[in-house]
């Protein structure tokens, strides 16, 4: 037994001694891993940092997170890496891996300005397509009604000659006439002058000499005609088909040549004062491998394009070899002398800019620099011209413009929460006091709650008619919100709360009406913004009795501004894109009668009046 006992107690001392040693040990100890030959085949002591987990999130949903590629479950876009490992002071600044920047696949272009320097030679770039001269555009039509009985060019694209037998004709009209003629014959000595308005009529028609004489001759009335081109060239459009029946005067073909071609450019605005009839203009297309030719501008239109706020130019050119063709795209360029311009503004690829309106967004590389950092840049956007677009503000010459990847980036920034498109316009709503509405729960009356529940369930089914991009049901669904508007007590409110719902009804009542007057869908869409609102800030400063409200947000509707709508369920159902990303979106507030305000104004703030968009 004492064999034992001793046995216990040796166990004991020992373990005692190597816990005391080990609260004892002395700073200068050997760190553990390096008696990591002594730990056993599990390596349970090991203490080498395992190598960093990639994660994966959506860059319009940050709060999606994987540890592999794939889609986002909310709005289904290609999921990007989350990366963490490079920080900046600056918020504007955005710096990237290399990877990350090879993965985003970032290309840059220098600002060139448009003019070089007083007395220089310099340069308008323009961009245009190569068109028909119309005034090589005619058109084939019959000389008399009739079916069709035979049509020998039968493919747009077919070249014609003139006088080239293109189609035979049926007419009774000509059976009849040529009859009329043999008649007339037999009674010219009676009637005198019979015959020859018999022939006169024929001849309208186009019918020769020849055919007329052979109808007299033999006796026999003529029941067909050939029809030849008036004119040479390629078959346009082909407007006829064998057996169909034509009138008198109906076009067969639109026939045009490729002999002589139009240039058509778009000219910016603020470059059309530098532009003269004469000048020439140096294009190239990449159709032809970028060959340069040279053509002289004939027409400058007197009218401006308001939408894009660009001109009108034509240059013409002898198409030699048939090397050009209608439909080509080409750019050009127009020497000017510096010293005669007036706009210095720059111009930079359309796919450079996020466009968010006149204030956008590009992202410049920073020069001398170790890694990859990007600068976010507003700028102010002037005219566009085929792929250019000029740049008032915002931009100084030579510097690197982002001109591919530049969404990939913008969407690392706001991941990383620096300044971004998104992240910009998110600032600007809380500025504006997204969530600041009055709070008149407490005093509104139940009844008037009910009703304001009547109006939101007619205006989710108006939320449904867009989700299925349905304007007609849209528009019928908005007569609907007319009237259970119409059924809401006003007078159940009093004081401050009356005047707020007064500025709610009438802005309900002005975007519902737009709604229901439009057709086209995405005008509905664009007024759904405001409806809604108008509708959330109704309840959320009057409130409801037992209902529940979702309030959800999509970051990428109206153009990557965002916009807000109301539901009744938390499923995502976007009404601002419906199957094009019915996902996009997230559930941002959830309505009950135990929601207050978060922000409570103490002055009610008006809603959105309406607009005419």
């Amino acid at each position: 037994m004492s064999k034992y006992k001793n046995y216990i107690i040796g166990i004991v001392l020992i373990a005692s001694g190597i816990a005391l040693g080990w609260f004892i040990k002395p700073s200068t100890q050997a760190p553990m891993q390096d008696h990591s030959a002594h730990v056993g085949d599990a390596g349970a002591m090991n203490t080498t940092t395992p190598e960093k987990e990639e994660i994966w999130t959506c860059s319009m949903h940050p709060q999606i997170r994987q540890n592999e590629p794939g889609l986002c479950p909310i709005c289904e876009m290609d999921l990007i890496p989350l990366d963490n490992s490079m920080s900046n002071d600056d918020p504007a600044i955005l710096q990237m891996s290399n990877a990350a920047a090879k993965l985003a696949q970032v290309e840059t272009t220098m600002v060139g300005q448009s003019s070089q320097g007083s007395g220089e030679q310099s340069s308008v770039k323009v961009d245009g397509t190569i068109e028909l001269d119309e005034r090589s555009i005619n058109v084939q039509s019959t000389h008399l009604g009739g079916r069709i009985e035979d049509l020998l060019v039968n493919f747009e694209g077919e070249y014609v000659s003139a006088g080239q037998h293109i189609a035979t004709v049926f007419s009774t009209e000509l059976l009849n006439a040529s009859q009329e003629l043999i008649t007339a014959a037999k009674f010219e000595n009676r009637v005198p002058g019979i015959k020859e308005s018999s022939i006169q009529k024929l001849k309208n028609w186009k019918i020769t000499d020849k055919q007329i004489d052979d109808i007299l001759t033999s006796g026999k009335p003529m029941e067909t005609i050939n029809i030849y081109a008036d004119h040479s060239g390629y078959i346009l459009k082909r407007k006829a088909s064998q057996g169909d029946y034509v009138k008198q005067g109906q076009t067969l073909y639109t026939v045009g040549q490729t002999g002589w071609l139009w240039l058509i450019f778009n000219v910016f605005e603020s470059d059309l004062a530098d532009i003269r009839k004469g000048q020439n203009v140096e294009f190239t297309t990449p159709s032809l491998n970028n060959e340069k030719f040279t053509a002289r501008i004939s027409y400058i239109d007197p009218l401006l394009n308001s939408t894009n706020r660009t001109g009108i130019i034509r240059a013409e050119i002898a198409n030699k070899k048939n090397l050009l063709k209608p439909g080509m795209l080409i750019k050009g360029e127009i020497k000017v002398r510096s010293s005669d311009r007036k706009n210095t503004n720059l111009s930079i690829p359309k796919t450079a800019l996020l466009w968010t309106g006149d204030k956008s967004v590009v992202y410049v590389q920073m020069p001398d620099t170790d890694i990859p950092s990007y600068h976010f840049r507003e700028v102010t956007v002037g005219n566009q011209s085929g792929e250019m677009v000029s740049i008032i503000e915002g931009l100084e010459n030579g510097e690197m413009v982002v001109t591919n990847g530049a969404f990939a980036i913008d969407a690392a920034a706001q991941l990383n929460n620096n300044f971004s498109m998104m992240n910009r316009n998110i600032s600007i709503k809380k500025e504006g006091g997204g969530d600041q509405v009055p709070n008149f729960t407490a005093e509104t009356p139940d009844e008037f709650k009910d009703q304001l529940d009547n109006l939101v369930l007619s205006y989710i089914d108006l939320k449904d008619g867009l989700v299925l991009t349905d304007s007609k049901a849209g528009s019928l669904a908005a007569s609907k919100v007319l009237d259970k508007l119409e059924m809401v007590d006003m007078s159940l409110l009093k004081g401050d709360a009356h005047m707020y719902w007064m500025e709610q009804l009438e802005a309900i009542k002005a975007h519902t009406t737009k709604i229901k007057e439009v057709e086209d869908v995405e005008d509905q869409r664009n007024q759904f913004d405001f409806l809604s609102q108008a509708i959330i800030n109704s309840l959320k400063s009057f409130g409801t009795n037992e209902s529940t409200y979702y309030v959800m947000y999509c970051p990428m509707a109206k153009n990557n501004q965002g916009a807000d709508w109301l539901a009744v369920e938390k499923e995502i159902r976007n009404p601002y894109f419906g199957d094009k990303m019915m996902k996009c979106g997230s559930v941002k507030i959830e309505l009950n009668k135990d929601y207050v305000s978060a922000n409570t104004m103490t002055r009610p703030k008006p809603a959105p009046s309406a607009h005419n968009h």
